[in-house]
Order: C-alpha cells, then sequence, then structure tokens
C-alpha cells in the first residue's frame, strides 16, 4: 500500500511524473521514504552522497562556506531531484545540504543507479536532461559568486588606491586657501611698495629662480630641514620675517637668487617681494599637486573601466592584450605595495591582436595576478609577460613564491579546491580561468618549483592582426 501511495505521489511529481508508471513503481520498491526536520543535515561536505534524491515536499539548500561563513548557493523543492544522478560524476558535495522546511524525500541508494539505468529508460533520459540543467546551473552560479568575490577584492582595491589622491586634493584645497590669502596680501603690499623697473626685473628673476624646475631626485627630509634653516639665517641676518623660510624652502630658489635680489630691493620691500614670491609659488606646487591626483584618479577609473570592459558589448572580436594587462597590474597595484612586491611588465611592442571576449580575458588576468599576488612573499617579484610564438600570443604570469606542491598539482584546476588558508580562497579562480580560457579558444599550462611558478595562457592570432 505505501508503495502504491509512492507512485502516486511520484506521477504528480513535477519531474517525474511523466515517465511510465512501471518505472515509478521501480522507485517506489528500491527506494524508500525519509524525513528531515528543519536544520537536519541530508549530505555534508567532504562525505560521499548517497544516493539520489527525489524531493516529494519541503525545501533542501546547500549551503558553501568560503571562508565568510555558510552561504546558500542553490536549493531545491519539490518536484526536483537532487544528489547523485545517472551517469554524473558526483562524489564529494562542496558544502553541506540542510533541510530548511520539515523534508520528505525518496532516496534511491548510489548501489542502485546501475539497474535503474537498464530498467527505468524514460527516467534516467529525464533524469540526464536534469543533471545536464543542474551543471549549467552550479557553472553560471559558480562564475557569479567568484565575479562577486572579484569585485568585492577589486573594491577594496580601488578604495585604497582613490584614497591616496583624494586626501591629497583635500589637503592641497585647504592649502591652497591660505596661500591664497598670502598671495594677496603679499600683493598688496608689493603694489604699495612702488618699485622702480630695475627692482621689478629684480622680482622677476627671483620668481623664475624660484619656479625653477625641481631635480629629479628629490631632497630627504633632513636635507630638506637643513635648507629651511640656512634660509632661515639668510633672512635674519639681515632682519626679514623668518616666517617665510618655510616656504622658500620649498622652492628651487639659490642663494646667488637671494643675494642679487637683496642687493635690489631692500627693507620692508624686500620682505614683501619674498611673501609674494614664495608665495606664489606654493600656489602653483598646489594647484600642480590637484592636478596629478585629479590624473591619477582619472587613470584609475580608466583602468577599472578598462578592467570590467563595462562599456562594450561582450562580444569575441579582435583585441590587443596588452591594456587588459596594464589594467590588471593598475587595479591590483594596492595589494602589490602591501607586501611591497615588485610587479614587472615586459611586453612585446608588436604584439599581434587576438582574437577572444575582452571581459573574459581581463577577468582570467586578474585571477592569474591576484594568486601570484597571493602566493609571492613579502618583498617578492611577479612578473608578466606577453610575446607571439608562431601563431598563438602566450602570456605568462610568474612568480618567486614557494611553488605548487607536487601532491596537489593534479588537483590545482578543480572547482572548490584551494591551497590558500581559510578566509583566503574560494577554490573557484583558476577553474573559472581555465573555462574562461577554453572559451577564448586558448589553452591554460602551469610549471612550479621552489622560486619560480609559470601559468602560461596561450591565445590565437586573429586573422591579419597586427595590434594597432
Amino acid at each position: 500500500m505505501v508503495t502504491m501511495d509512492l507512485v502516486e505521489r511520484l506521477a504528480q511529481h513535477k519531474t517525474l511524473g511523466s515517465a511510465p508508471r512501471e518505472e515509478l513503481a521501480w522507485l517506489a520498491e528500491h527506494g524508500f521514504l525519509r524525513r528531515l526536520a528543519v536544520g537536519e543535515v541530508l549530505s555534508h561536505k567532504g562525505q560521499v552522497v548517497e544516493g539520489m534524491y527525489v524531493i516529494l515536499s519541503g525545501c533542501l539548500a546547500l549551503f558553501v562556506d568560503r571562508g565568510a561563513g555558510p552561504q546558500k548557493l542553490v536549493e531545491w523543492r519539490e518536484g526536483d531531484v537532487t544528489g547523485m544522478l545517472p551517469y554524473s560524476r558526483l562524489v564529494n558535495p562542496p558544502g553541506n545540504s540542510i533541510a530548511q522546511e520539515p523534508l520528505e524525500i525518496l532516496e534511491l541508494h548510489r548501489d542502485h543507479l546501475h539497474e535503474m539505468i537498464r530498467e527505468c529508460v524514460e527516467v534516467t533520459s529525464i533524469l540526464v536532461h536534469r543533471m545536464l540543467d543542474r551543471a549549467r546551473l552550479f557553472t553560471s552560479t559558480e562564475l557569479q559568486n567568484e565575479k562577486m568575490i572579484s569585485l568585492g577584492k577589486l573594491s577594496a582595491g580601488l578604495a585604497h588606491e582613490l584614497n591616496n589622491p583624494a586626501s591629497a586634493i583635500e589637503r592641497s584645497v585647504c592649502l591652497l586657501t591660505d596661500r591664497l590669502e598670502d598671495l594677496e596680501n603679499a600683493a598688496r603690499a608689493l603694489e604699495a611698495a612702488r618699485l622702480t623697473d630695475a627692482q621689478l626685473a629684480a622680482v622677476d628673476a627671483i620668481r623664475t629662480a624660484c619656479l625653477a624646475k625641481k631635480p629629479a631626485k628629490a631632497r630627504s627630509p633632513l636635507e630638506q630641514v637643513d635648507r629651511e634653516d640656512a634660509i632661515c639665517d639668510w633672512l635674519a641676518g639681515r632682519g626679514l620675517d623668518t616666517a617665510n623660510a618655510g616656504l622658500l624652502a620649498e622652492t628651487e630658489v639659490t642663494f646667488e637668487a637671494l643675494n642679487a635680489l637683496a642687493e635690489v630691493v631692500t627693507g620692508p620691500a624686500l620682505n614683501a617681494v619674498l611673501r609674494w614670491a614664495a608665495a606664489g609659488c606654493a600656489v602653483r606646487s598646489l594647484a600642480s599637486e590637484i592636478q596629478g591626483c585629479s590624473m591619477r584618479i582619472s587613470s584609475l577609473v580608466g583602468a577599472v573601466k578598462g578592467f570590467t570592459h563595462m562599456d562594450q558589448a561582450m562580444v569575441a572580436e579582435p583585441l590587443d592584450p596588452r591594456p587588459g594587462l596594464g589594467s590588471a597590474v593598475t587595479v591590483l597595484n594596492a595589494k602589490a605595495r602591501q607586501k611591497s612586491v615588485i610587479v614587472a611588465m615586459n611586453l612585446e611592442d608588436d604584439l599581434p591582436r587576438v582574437f577572444g571576449f575582452a571581459g573574459e580575458l581581463n577577468q582570467i588576468w586578474g585571477n592569474l595576478l591576484d594568486n601570484a599576488l597571493d602566493a609571492v612573499p613579502e618583498g617578492g617579484r611577479v612578473e608578466v609577460s606577453a610575446r607571439r610564438e608562431g601563431q598563438r600570443v602566450v602570456v605568462r604570469v610568474i612568480d618567486d613564491g614557494p611553488g605548487i606542491p607536487e601532491a596537489t598539482r593534479s588537483r590545482i584546476f578543480d572547482p572548490f579546491f584551494t591551497t590558500k588558508p581559510m578566509g583566503q580562497g574560494t577554490g573557484l579562480g583558476l577553474d573559472i580561468a581555465q573555462r574562461l580560457v577554453r572559451h577564448n579558444d586558448g589553452v591554460i599550462e602551469f610549471e612550479s618549483q621552489p622560486g619560480r611558478t609559470e601559468f602560461r595562457v596561450s591565445l590565437r592570432v586573429a586573422d591579419g592582426g597586427e595590434a594597432k
């Protein structure tokens, strides 16, 4: 009687209901009814999946912990089938399957699957299609999760990178207000001095001296203090206002220029000239710093825009891989600096274009570079190179980290496998990189030994595709 009740329920099942009743009867006879309360675990991460589960009522969800606590990856409800399916390679689930509502399932032990394939042709066909749907769902979900994780890393690095120039702009604007006021006061004092033409020529000369191009090697803090002290002594020796010493020390004015000015302009007028020249140079210096920081912000935004390829459609096209590699290095520069890692780029100038999806290639470069930065020690080195080899362009990401252990190399591209500490890796980066490389008609390989790990991505050259 129980078996007949199960057959009737299976006949109403969304997934299996269209199968012949004799096949549903076979499932009811060889399976067993199982009930789970809310919170009970049906299958544990790392343990063998016991069989196929036909959801008759309730809700079951798969939770995966990638270091930030369990996160729901997918859920199944009444009418779904999950667990071990015909021809599936599933052995160990990536997380725990937990009942979210009072759950009732028909469980078919994995030992009966081969017999089911022989006896239940229609059920098997239905389940194979469902397995393909599940594979697509897991693939898209994993890809989306990895994209969100990559976006989080990118956002954190970008926030750090943008904070420095933004803070410098804010600081410079505050100082600029004070310096403009100094410049206005000095200009009024200079006008009141009613200088002669010869004196005005000397004023122009000291202004030119102050605005001289700074040397390539900046002065050290100690050298700057010594220079300010020397200028302060020069001013004090002539009875002038020493408050201008700091501003003058920031310029490139020489003592020869100061002495030449002092021979032509004296007294309060000399104070006004020096104050005007120093304030004017400070205003120009602050304006230049603001411009430089603004350009830095603009370049970062441009790098992120190019890295995400957010303004272009996802279509395969001939493209130059160099901008994407440069953008990947730029957006991960903050992470490199935190570990004092040197990132060297060696890209051929006449590198031909490759055929692929720009956004996907950039995600590949980002994943490989991010892994390399994780692998190297403090003060390590990462090299990114690209060169043409026959009809392929080969991109290499090389790091001087400890290398990949021999025992784990065969699993390095497996989904959810990671050698990083808990909370630092998802085990999806290289798996997704491999899928994206294949989608772009490429090949990814690696070689590793202590002190040198190299990942190679080989992409086909676009027809007639010299770089523009």
